[in-house]
């Protein structure tokens, strides 16, 4: 069986890739012609591994994609807290999908799409744990990243109730070994912790947020493709803790001091301002920006129940999580213990 994964150059597309492969399926990787593809393996003279090139916002070249294949993963996505032009969210994340459910009426092979949502399309969880029965208020939106993919949910709902065969998976905030990129927010932050350019807490631990490691997310998507009901929802979250906790953590697994004081995010929020105004001038990203605080300054707690028990999913703890990615980034020289 021939699987189509969109945004497999991604950090999680690459790790799904592999997995996929290892389980023996057929791959097509659908990449763009300037993406990084260090995080695929070669292809292969047998054709288990294939690179399909274009984007999703291109639809011909999504399209030929499409031919021949079963299933799509279709991870691709764009995923930042802040970029200059805010249309392009809306462009990958939302015309991106509208374009994957075209082809897949046009293709009429597809058996299944496994579409990669995110928490932020069900919205924040302030005070409670939410379940997929959650539809986001759309009463404020931190980031514009969040309304896109609660746009995209809408339509990802819209498709499934006109019988496309989707299947909606929602990670938490995914972390581990593979990529540090904008994805990968827990790795990207302990280096700047251990770098000590981020010497003290992010605000008070009032945050809230469910961490998912990598690989189980993985693992999720695929027990997704095998036994996800179609027009079902599925939490692919884990763990529901602050930053605070996730420092602490780190701490005790490097045996090192834990921060001694709190920075208010008001602060943090100024820094933000001045990354953004930095950023307009090198046109590099910022680590921090405003609606990064906005984000902090609510809560993104969500139960996995439903996985556990239709998907067989089983997250592991961030103590567990972060016993591997802590070594990992010491290994690539990112930081010291």
């Amino acid at each position: 069986m021939k699987v189509l994964v969109t945004g497999a150059s991604g950090y999680l597309g690459g790790r799904l890739c592999h997995a996929l492969l290892s389980q023996g399926y057929s791959v097509r990787a659908f990449v763009r012609p300037t993406s990084d593809l260090s995080s695929l393996p070669p292809p292969t003279d047998d054709g288990a591994l294939e690179l399909a090139y274009g984007d999703v916002t291109d639809y011909p070249s999504l399209l030929a994609a499409c031919s021949g294949c079963h299933v799509i993963f279709h991870a691709a996505a764009l995923v930042e807290p802040w970029i200059p032009d805010p249309s392009k969210f809306f462009s990958v994340n939302v015309e991106g999908l509208k374009n994957v459910l075209q082809a897949v009426k046009e293709t009429r092979t597809i058996e299944k799409i496994i579409y990669t949502s995110s928490f932020f399309a069900l919205g924040s969880t302030d005070g409670y744990v939410a379940d997929e029965n959650q539809i986001h208020s759309e009463k404020f939106f931190c980031t514009e990243y969040e309304r896109s993919k609660a746009v995209a949910d809408k339509i990802a709902l819209q498709a499934a109730s006109e019988g496309l065969p989707i299947v909606a998976v929602y990670p938490g905030v995914i972390y581990g070994p593979g990529k540090v990129t904008a994805g990968n927010i827990v790795a990207r932050l302990m280096i700047e912790r251990f770098s000590g350019r981020l010497p003290g807490y992010i605000g008070y631990g009032s945050d809230k947020y469910s961490f998912s490691h990598v690989d189980d997310v993985v693992v999720g998507h695929i027990a997704a493709m095998n036994k996800g009901r179609l027009g079902e929802r599925y939490l692919l979250t884990g763990e529901n803790a602050s930053f605070k906790h996730v420092f602490d953590i780190a701490a005790i697994l490097t045996d090192t001091r834990r921060p001694w004081f709190n920075i208010p995010l008001l602060v943090i929020e100024a820094y933000g301002w001045a990354s953004v105004l930095f950023s307009r001038i090198t046109g590099n990203l910022p680590l921090i920006s405003p609606p990064t605080v906005y984000v902090l300054r609510h809560q993104w707690a969500y139960s996995c129940e439903k996985a556990r028990v239709e998907l067989d999913y089983n997250p592991r703890s961030l103590k567990d999580g972060l016993a591997e990615v802590l070594p990992w980034l010491k290994s690539l020289g990112l930081i010291n213990y």
